[in-house]
């Protein structure tokens, strides 16, 4: 073996063997374990990967999710369970076509307008491909046992079926619909969003308080005075004395030169302690003010656009909205309508993709009702019949509710109820042309097939979907409303026009547990359901057991997949899920690159090793819980798999000679057997056996950091510092080599490539990933071992202490006496181990004697410990010493207490500077105390 471990030379080396043996496959590690378990029955274990984005490469947040359900699956291989990790990728479309768009615009100065759509959509293909090939590489680097025999991709051919096959299924059971409601438009990326692609971020804005006009009895307050164009009532509280007398009135004004028809409603929504306790509704561009004017029968006015522009308002039509304000302010001022005008801090909507602020306005589009009920055609949630009426949201609810999906941590179960109590109807329509083209036609009318103009259905003005509009485009949807085909494949006919809208990215992605273990030879089913039930995978693995993700994503994507899953299946997609955090730097601000603090996982992934980069993001990091991350950390984590690495040389080195002696089997069986006598060997396996219980228990219950956490003590605290430094005076070289495998076990699902690799060195059979996962042996767990020895440990560290504070040469071998009283048998059969350990030239021990001269001593456990100094220590030179270093520290103290009593340094120091300096006073007066009682020691020799 080489001296240095050297990850660059190894890594990829080793991950192209594990992929060519094909055992990432489950159906190829069948027959391949070496033991049939009587741990537990063997059962399935089943994740598929949260599909990265194809518009780039990985960040750090995917090696994290790599990272842990990568550890996740090697266990649960190792355990004999048969287990499948299913990769993928997600089209993305809105960010894929963007990011497509920005490149044809920088390289070639074309829009996809110019290239038209069948065009456009080449480029993105070859575009996905290459980036595909990209992430492919990048998994692969970080170690990831995934079976890429199954790979999807959410725009793939099977996965495109399954969406369109839902997207019917749903129509048809009156859960898709298509209306003009309010949305969320994103007017840079021309495209309706979902709520929960809506992003906020706190600004300062001005609040302006004015009146419609002088004969209007009520101030309101706004920070958009520009969608006042649009209102068409003034709410106010019930409960407001203020405006009781002026409820259910109405009013015609003149707003600015737009003729306005007011009417005061009351809602009990609104702050009376907001602005004038009075809002301005405006239905066609607020969610809540558009439920306000359904309950109360209010017109609604469109008055933005799609592209932000004003419309219906003639004086200020085709303005951007900001430019419009400031014109309807001066004009207010002019009319001294403006009362007052103030900086409020608020939250302002933008575009999750691209930061545009968002415009809600009303537009007709495709949306899943969430409320609507409908009859179950099959169900194994708990509470949840066959044939009973149930709505989207109902399912989703039970399933967690029940228990029957868990989520770690468990606080996250508050916040997924409170966002499913408020979910709105899911807008599923998307303005772009890459993705799942909804499977939605329409018949054209005798005058539309008889035209010889441009089909009715290329790219046509968006202000068509919404009401009125600035260009007068007539909406081409509501002409051709009579006839509409929803269908799996398109309709016979020529006369039949397909939806140019693409659906919602987090549709596909809300199939993904099981789209993705469909058969993919889905001509040969008769129908969806019969798909659905004969597809063997979907059997095997599905419900999937674990959905592991950040927990931001909660909302976007698992409680999606919790949605179509039970309405699909009648089943959960998940049994468990577990969210990790986010990870941030070492001051624990977010990684941006405006700040300059992002790491790149495969840049230090070559530079210190993936091993060490995964337990960097696994080690110290709870579930939930935000993580920090530093190149330090990685650093010296790469130290750590260092230190494995010479572990496990050591131990090879030292068994080589051992090994034709007996087989592999016959050294477990007898260093495990009941024969073992020495302490060293009881308490190490003993140590070991618990370490295995524990490591398993926190595997199997998601403790993936307190895993991780143990095994590295028990790794350098006790089996490097202790069991191998003994080794070289009892020589149980045989046991070691046993352990050492035993260890690379345990680590290999943390730390996949070092432990192959001495895995293989040490002449393992086949493959460590897919060797028996090590099982405790509840006999072999000693606590009288476990005492015994630990009484061992802390003789040996009281004596090294001892020799430590007078500065001895560690290269010295020093006497020691030991009056030991009831433990002098165990020490006397130890004695070797604490003379190589403590590095003594000789040592006492018997029951009781009396304390030797010059010497100084501890008590512990019963005995009484003596380091004799007669020959090592010159007294008069170290009282000098002594001397001067108390002097040092007096001084050092005087200057600290001035500068503290000091009321200039203490009003003008910033906070960290003054505490810094009182921290320093604590640690030179607890210095001061050491060095004294040092001193007084000293007087007695």
């Amino acid at each position: 073996m080489e001296k240095v471990y050297n990850p660059k030379d190894i890594e990829d080396g080793i991950y192209r063997e594990w992929e060519k043996s094909g055992f990432f496959n489950p159906d190829k590690v069948k027959g391949q374990k070496s033991r049939i378990k009587d741990y537990r029955k063997r059962q399935a274990f089943s994740m598929v990967m949260p599909p990265p984005n194809v518009t780039g490469t990985l960040h750090i947040g995917h090696a994290v999710v790599l990272t842990l359900e990568d550890i996740m699956v090697r266990y649960h291989r190792m355990m004999g369970d048969d287990t499948l990790w299913l990769p993928g990728t997600d089209h993305a479309a809105i960010a894929t076509q963007t990011k497509v768009e920005k490149l044809l615009k920088e390289k070639e100065g074309k829009s996809r307008h110019d290239l038209g759509r069948v065009e456009f959509l080449k480029r993105v293909e070859e575009f996905t491909a290459e980036s595909k090939a990209t992430i492919h590489k990048q998994i692969r680097k970080m170690g990831s046992s995934c079976d890429w025999s199954r790979e999807a991709y959410t725009l793939d051919k099977v996965r495109s079926r399954a969406v369109r096959e839902v997207f019917k299924k749903m129509y048809d059971d009156g859960l898709i619909y298509r209306g003009l409601r309010i949305v969320n438009w994103c007017p840079r990326c021309a495209s309706t969003l979902a709520d929960d692609e809506v992003e906020y971020k706190e600004q300062e804005a001005n609040l302006y308080t004015f009146k419609y006009s002088k004969n209007f009895p009520v101030s309101i307050s706004t920070t958009r005075p520009e969608t006042k164009l649009g209102d068409t009532a003034v709410a106010v509280n019930p409960a407001d004395k203020r405006y009781k007398n002026l409820l259910g009135k109405e009013f015609d004004v003149d707003f600015v030169g737009q003729p306005l028809h007011l009417k005061i409603i009351a809602d009990r929504g609104i702050d009376m302690n907001f602005g004038t306790g009075a809002v301005g509704v405006t239905p066609a561009h607020s969610f809540i003010d558009y439920e306000m004017a359904q309950k109360n029968k209010l017109k609604i006015i469109q008055v933005i656009n799609e592209e932000g522009r004003i419309v219906n308002a003639p004086q200020y039509q085709g303005l951007i909205a900001t430019e419009s304000r400031q014109k309807i302010v001066a004009k207010l001022a002019s009319q001294g309508l403006l009362e007052k005008e103030e900086i409020i801090k608020n939250n302002l909507s933008v575009c999750y993709r691209c930061g545009a602020s968002i415009e809600p306005l009303p537009s007709k589009q495709w949306f899943i009702s969430v409320s609507a009920k409908f009859k179950v055609q099959s169900s194994k949630i708990k509470g949840i019949k066959k044939g009973q009426a149930v709505s989207l949201k109902d399912l989703a609810i039970t399933a967690v509710k029940n228990g029957q999906i868990k989520i770690f941590p468990e606080r996250f179960n508050k916040v997924y109820f409170e966002w499913m109590k408020n979910l709105r109807d899911w807008c599923i329509s998307r303005q772009i042309w890459f993705g799942h083209r909804l499977p939605v036609w329409y018949k054209q009318k005798s005058e539309a097939r008889n035209s010889k103009s441009t089909p009715m259905f290329s790219p046509y003005s968006p202000t068509s979907r919404g009401i009125g509009g600035d260009r007068g485009g007539q909406n081409p949807k509501s002409k051709l409303d009579e006839e509409i085909y929803i269908g799996i494949e398109s309709p016979k006919g020529s006369d039949w026009v397909q939806d140019p809208d693409t659906l919602d990215t987090w549709f596909s992605s809300g199939l993904w547990t099981f789209s993705t273990l469909l058969d993919k030879d889905f001509e040969k089913y008769k129908n969806f359901g019969k798909w659905l039930q004969k597809s063997p995978d979907l059997k095997r693995f599905h419900p999937t057991s674990v959905m592991e993700t950040g927990y931001d994503i909660l909302f976007f994507w698992v409680a999606r997949m919790i949605l179509m899953t039970t309405y699909v299946l009648g089943e959960i997609p998940f049994k468990t899920v577990y969210l990790h955090g986010l990870v941030r730097d070492e001051k624990g601000r977010k990684m941006s690159k405006s700040l300059g603090n992002v790491i790149d996982p495969l840049t230090v992934a070559e530079k210190y090793g993936t091993d060490a980069v995964r337990l960097s993001l696994v080690l110290g990091a709870a579930a939930g819980n935000d993580l920090t991350l530093s190149e330090e950390k990685i650093a010296g984590f790469r130290n750590f798999t260092n230190k494995l690495w010479n572990i496990g040389r050591y131990v090879l080195s030292q068994t080589e000679e051992q090994k034709n002696r007996e087989t592999k089997e016959q050294k477990v069986s007898k260093f495990f057997g009941s024969s073992v006598s020495r302490l060293c060997e009881r308490w190490i396996l003993s140590r070991l056996n618990s370490v295995i219980a524990e490591v398993t228990e926190d595997l199997e219950n998601f403790r993936f950091s307190q895993a991780g956490e143990k095994l590295r003590s028990f790794t350098w605290d006790e089996f490097a510092d202790w069991y191998i430094e003994i080794s070289k005076v009892e020589k149980n070289f045989q046991q070691l080599s046993t352990i050492n495998q035993q260890l690379l076990k345990l680590w290999h699902p943390f730390m996949p490539f070092v432990t192959e690799k001495l895995w293989e060195a040490a002449g393992g059979a086949k493959f460590l990933m897919i060797a028996d996962w090590p099982i405790a042996s509840k006999k072999l767990i000693n606590k009288k071992a476990g005492k015994d020895f630990a009484l061992i440990q802390e003789i040996i560290r009281i004596i090294r202490n001892l020799r430590a504070e007078f500065k001895i040469d560690p290269a010295l071998f020093v006497k020691v006496a030991i009056n030991a009283g009831a433990k002098k048998p165990l020490l006397g059969k130890e004695v070797a181990i604490i003379k190589h350990l403590a590095r003594l030239e000789s040592v006492k021990i018997v029951k009781s004697g009396e304390k030797p001269e010059r010497s100084i001593s501890a008590v512990y456990g019963g005995c009484e410990i003596y380091l004799i100094l007669e020959g090592l220590v010159d007294f008069e030179k170290e009282k000098e010493r002594i001397q001067k270093e108390l002097d040092a520290a007096k001084n050092y103290l005087a200057g600290l207490e001035n500068k503290l009593k000091n009321k200039d340094f203490i009003s003008r120091a910033p906070k960290e500077i003054v505490g810094g300096e009182k921290l320093k006073l604590k640690e030179t007066q607890e210095k001061i105390r050491k060095l004294k009682d040092y001193f007084a020691g000293l007087k007695n020799f």
